[in-house]
């Protein structure tokens, strides 16, 4: 769970994205940070003994800087108003799929899979999904999978109109072919960050996406 303060400096944040009231609040923003860190530290606790690849995993490996990277941003608030923590078991300088949990109020979500690949990662991936549709196609029919995701995350940015190249317009997986990105998310309401069980209860939905991420995954360390 996180406390209701770390969630109030979050609005706060939102209201006075600047400098000045960052640097006034720097206190508040440590006890934020210290509370963050439990969090990660709580997810890590609940999701290692269910996917044993995130076993060396540490809480720096999962989070985020509250900075954000206004250079080519038309938005220059300086700060980020959410919490985010990302567990995934891909080395430094590796992309791999992974679990999400993203807080903000009014937007909250849990995730995971693989967020825009870059080129050769994504022919990767279209690799896999094309020779082995049919374990994809058993994936993501689990009970548990459509129960709580429902299906892969699609809309107009994340995929293409057209068969992608190489592959033919009637290849029976062609619309998980047409995805630039493979992710999977549920909507929550934040009010369930801070009770007791929000850690336990997410861990156990966050895992039905194990076996998508074990996909993606082989995808992109095989030959």
């Amino acid at each position: 769970m996180l406390s209701n303060e770390s969630l109030q400096f979050l609005e706060d944040l939102k209201a006075n994205n600047n400098r000045d009231w960052f640097l006034d609040n720097k206190k508040r923003y440590e006890i934020f940070k210290k509370d963050y860190h439990q969090l990660v530290s709580d997810f890590l606790d609940a999701m290692k003994p269910l996917d044993p690849s995130l076993e060396l995993l540490e809480v720096k490996n999962c989070t985020f800087r509250i900075n954000r990277d206004i250079r080519f941003s038309k938005d220059k608030s300086p700060y980020k108003a959410h919490l985010g923590i990302w567990m995934s078991a891909g080395a430094k300088g590796a992309n791999r799929s992974g679990y999400y949990v993203h807080i903000e109020n009014g937007g909250s979500f849990i995730a995971g899979g693989f967020y825009s690949p870059e080129a050769d990662e994504l022919k990767k991936v279209r690799k896999e999904i094309a020779f082995f549709y049919d374990d994809l196609e058993e994936i993501l029919n689990e009970k548990n999978f459509k129960k709580e995701f429902g299906s892969l995350d699609r809309n107009e940015t994340n995929s293409l109109k057209n068969a992608p190249k190489d592959y033919e317009k009637d290849h029976p997986a062609i619309e998980h072919l047409k995805l630039k990105s493979f992710t999977a998310s549920q909507k929550f309401d934040i009010k369930e960050v801070s009770q007791k069980d929000f850690v336990p209860k997410m861990a156990k939905k966050l895992i039905a996406l194990k076996p998508l991420n074990d996909f993606i995954n082989r995808a992109l360390t095989s030959e």
